[in-house]
């Protein structure tokens, strides 16, 4: 995700043995029961800055499932999109709370929404693809895929790229539901309970595999232009060699590509060849977040860490929120937003990577990043409440 600032901002590799717990919870077909295998910082008093107050709150159906699915909400124009694990899918009033619709589907949802251009996209648990009418929720088109689909659809003028569980990637025509093409990858034995979300824009679309590689694929025909190893496996057990690219390529305006990996690196890349312009020994299972010449990073020890964009170098790293399984960051209104496994939500000062405000939206957790929009933050807890909080000051 990238961000400009009217303000610009100031300017291990190997698992840790408490995360071992957690990778095995982690593996493809397991489900993760939400609470750390291992101890979580407890929470300190800090001096508060910014305040959350709440402006409106819903229950969505049944929430995210005993397998915790990453049905992260999304945000287009003055509408909120929500869905429960069962197939129920919502619109709502950004600024009211008040629905404007509900749709429920046939068939269970596993992956996140995506609103384009008066579309809503999603993958449900059985392979299939829906797009939805943002006016009235009517199915607009469903098609299918290889497998489970965990990651957001994404589009970009005409295709819907699909990422699926299996490491295919499927390319459906964005008016029909049509199939364009397909890719296909080879799959360790043991991966990560996710998948890498493709980044779309028209030429290419660069995709980030299990196997810890990085593939850009010709969106005229599906061939792969280049790829490259951003993880290596090392170890002697399958847990110890696991790697895995599950978050999404963020793409710069000036042409650079940011990836991170898990039990691997993070790596910035000239983005037409894919040459190297530095590395950063960080492992990262989620986005990253690009705002102004910063890019911030949550390890998977839950280490907030940023980043200068050109060179790579540490700029501050704040690890008050060690172990507690937060949220991939978003940005609201100059802070990083970040939710946490007991279902706290956390504000940090993006130049100086202090804490700065917080509040509990549900005990039950928060396993999916918040949707932001200025001061404003919609967060979606495990159990389906979302709630809308505005920052002050």
């Amino acid at each position: 995700m990238t961000i400009s600032l009217t303000k610009p901002l100031f300017s291990k590799q190997l698992l840790r043995v408490a995360l071992g717990a957690v990778a095995l919870a982690l593996l493809a077909g397991c489900a993760n029961k939400g609470e750390p295998a291992y101890t979580p910082k407890e929470l300190r008093s800090f001096e508060e800055t910014s305040s959350l107050d709440s402006v409106w709150r819903r229950n969505v159906g049944d929430g995210l499932g005993r397998a915790r699915y990453p049905i992260a909400p999304t945000r287009e124009g003055d509408t909120v999109f929500a869905a429960d694990a069962t197939g129920l899918v919502m619109a709502l009033n950004a600024d009211s709370g008040e629905r404007e619709w509900q749709t429920e589907l046939d068939t269970p949802i596993s992956s996140a929404l995506n609103a384009v251009a008066g579309n809503v996209y999603l993958g449900t648990r059985n392979g299939e693809v829906f797009a939805l009418n943002q006016r009235d929720g009517s199915v607009r088109w469903r098609s299918r895929v290889a497998s489970e689909v965990l990651a957001a659809p994404q589009a970009n003028q005409q295709l819907l790229l699909v990422q699926s569980i299996d490491g295919q990637v499927t390319a459906l025509d964005r008016a029909s539901g049509e199939e364009r093409w397909v890719y296909t990858s080879s799959q360790p034995s043991l991966t990560l309970r996710g998948t890498g979300t493709p980044m779309a824009i028209d030429p290419v679309t660069f995709v980030g595999m299990a196997n810890g590689r990085l593939t850009t694929l010709d969106n005229r025909n599906g061939q792969p232009l280049w790829d490259m190893q951003i993880a290596t496996p090392r170890g002697r057990s399958e847990v110890e060699r696991l790697v895995d690219l599950s978050g999404q390529p963020v793409l710069s305006p000036d042409g650079r590509l940011f990836v991170t990996s898990y039990n691997g690196r993070v790596v910035a890349l000239e983005a037409t060849q894919g040459g190297v312009l530095w590395e950063s020994n960080l492992s990262s299972r989620h986005t990253p977040i690009l705002v102004g010449d910063l890019l911030f990073v949550v390890t998977d020890n839950s280490h907030v860490v940023a980043l200068d964009a050109n060179s790579g170098q540490e700029i501050w790293r704040n690890n008050n929120l060690e172990d507690r399984w937060l949220t991939a960051p978003a940005f609201a209104d100059g802070r990083l937003v970040f939710g946490d496994f007991e279902g706290y939500l956390h504000l940090l000062d993006a130049r100086e990577g202090d804490i700065v405000g917080r509040t509990r939206v549900h005990r039950s957790g928060i396993s999916v990043r918040p949707v932001t929009e200025g001061n404003i933050i919609h967060v979606q807890a495990n159990n389906g409440r979302l709630e809308t909080l505005e920052i002050t000051p």
